[in-house]
């Protein structure tokens, strides 16, 4: 454990605190248990830049609630924050708009209370359904890189993708914008199949080599793989990592014929959250669960999915974060998901063993 003070401009900044590195348990005991937090979907609202009406930014005062937790660490799913017609447009203004939302001081406690980890997608990437061709992509990344410390941010200057470790669990964090295909592009041309991708053959080839190793590593448990599109839902009427069908049936048959055990996914950006279950022959289910919003607005299609057939359970559509707890010997391990409502009050709870999403050896 670590004592640490802020000092500004080589004074005082009257900011304490401490920070305790993870225990060496491997090979010596179980491994602990421990929790993390997670959601999507930050609007703090600016009137002079927002649109007109109603005021998209709810209640902020979740972060408070956040802040109390004892969890390890926090995990941002994407539109972190949100860019507005006056942003993104300049490199100036995608300067401008992470400043604004890393100065709000409600979310003070939360940064120094754990470690915080993040992925990206559309709303703080560029505009709206944004894709590899966005013009200010390089300053983007650039901005990410100065707001978020990840051990890594893609390769070769390419992307914002990583993995990290905690305790038994390993996180790999993937880019859906840098090298994605427009929404809109078909996926196939005169019955040839064009190049329609989500993560795109770099980052592709990085998570399949990395998948591997940790699958090697019998001192991890749950993989969980965090991209701030929905993976699996096939009802959702937005952007998926299912309706980039090529480049989504070669990845599943690859973690199928490479037997990779315990994989979960997170996503964000739906605006209410749930999980989703898919079954696949000859292998364990897959699951996907959707964290979102922090302080957003409320999904307007929850409706058209409430009797979606992939649904574990009930939509969440309030203000939420999501806690994921892991417990147990790792040969018993078990993964709890609860959704949290501002105050900390319980919308919904699910958990699954590692056995039941591991190949039957």
């Amino acid at each position: 454990t670590y004592q640490y003070e802020v000092s500004i401009n080589g004074g005082p900044g009257n900011i304490k605190g401490e920070v305790t590195t993870q225990p060496l348990w491997q090979y010596r005991k179980p491994p602990p248990d421990f929790s993390f937090i997670a959601g999507s979907c930050t609007y703090f609202n600016e009137p002079v830049y927002d649109r007109p009406g109603k005021p998209y930014g709810g209640d902020s005062s979740i972060f408070e609630t956040m802040a109390k937790e004892n969890s390890d660490f926090m995990l941002w799913l994407g539109d972190n924050w949100y860019t507005r017609e006056v942003d993104y447009f300049s490199e100036w203004g995608l300067h401008y708009r992470a400043a604004h939302f890393k100065r709000q001081p409600v979310l003070r406690p939360l940064f120094k209370k754990m470690a915080h980890y993040a992925i990206w997608d559309d709303h703080d990437y560029g505009w709206n359904n944004s894709d590899k061709s966005y013009p200010l992509k390089a300053t983007s990344r650039e901005v990410f890189m100065k707001n978020w410390s990840n051990p890594s941010y893609g390769e070769n200057g390419e992307g914002i993708y990583t993995k990290f470790t905690w305790n038994d669990v390993d996180v790999f964090l993937l880019d859906d914008r840098w090298f994605r295909t427009n929404d809109d592009m078909p996926d196939s041309i005169g019955g040839k199949p064009t190049e329609k991708k989500m993560y795109g053959d770099k980052q592709m080839e990085w998570l399949k080599n990395a998948l591997l190793q940790s699958n090697y590593n019998r001192n991890v448990s749950y993989r969980l793989i965090v991209t701030g599109s929905q993976v699996l839902n096939p009802l959702s009427p937005f952007d998926k990592f299912s309706a980039f069908k090529t480049e989504y049936n070669d990845f599943m048959n690859f973690i199928t014929a490479s037997k990779i055990n315990g994989v979960v996914f997170l996503s964000g950006d739906r605006h209410h959250s749930e999980i989703i279950k898919v079954e696949r022959e000859g292998s364990y289910p897959l699951f996907d669960v959707t964290s979102s919003p922090l302080t957003s607005g409320i999904s307007r299609s929850a409706e058209i999915e409430k009797n979606n057939p992939y649904l574990v359970g009930q939509q969440v559509n309030v203000q939420n974060y999501t806690r994921f707890s892991f417990s147990g010997p790792i040969e018993n391990r078990k993964m709890t998901v609860e959704f949290l409502g501002i105050k900390g009050e319980k919308l919904g709870e699910w958990s699954v063993l590692l056995k039941a999403v591991s190949v039957a050896k």
